[in-house]
């Protein structure tokens, strides 16, 4: 992290810069954490685990750079992935935001939706990076997901 332009914009990042990124946060927030292989991550961009007794566990962690609104699917099938890794949790990141039905679909489940301003308060707080979320005029996002 220390090797970042000290007030980045996520949205400058590539894919896998994002996903270092992300990991280095929940790293330096006490997990013990390893960035998947891209090419079979099966979803998952980072596996980290909590040491903590109880509370500990396997944890799944997906990160979305979006300009729009992250549907419930992406929500369902990170729920999917924590079922078939056997994770205590799953948690997806991204750079904008959640609708009604993924907090809907991930109310009582294990599961945390983290929004561009969780994630910049988070990377502030544990990595000491001032991060900026600044849309370009061109961003598409990876796959059109419209739904609330």
């Amino acid at each position: 992290l220390s090797g970042l332009d000290p007030r980045p914009n996520l949205m400058d990042l590539t894919p896998s810069e994002f996903e270092s990124l992300i990991t280095n946060l929940f790293q330096k927030m006490g997990l013990e954490t390893r960035l998947t292989q891209a090419s079979r991550d099966g979803g998952v961009d980072c596996v980290a685990y909590d040491p903590r007794p109880i509370f500990g566990g396997k944890v799944v962690i997906q990160a979305k750079r979006y300009k729009h609104t992250v549907g419930v699917s992406a929500v369902r099938d990170l729920f999917g992935t924590v079922q078939n890794e056997g994770a205590s949790k799953g948690i997806l990141v991204t750079t904008s935001g959640y609708g009604k039905a993924s907090f809907e679909f991930a109310d009582g489940k294990p599961l945390e939706l983290l929004s561009g301003s969780n994630l910049m308060y988070l990377l502030k707080e544990h990595a000491g990076v001032e991060a900026r979320i600044v849309m370009p005029e061109d961003w598409k996002d990876p796959q059109p997901d419209m739904q609330d």
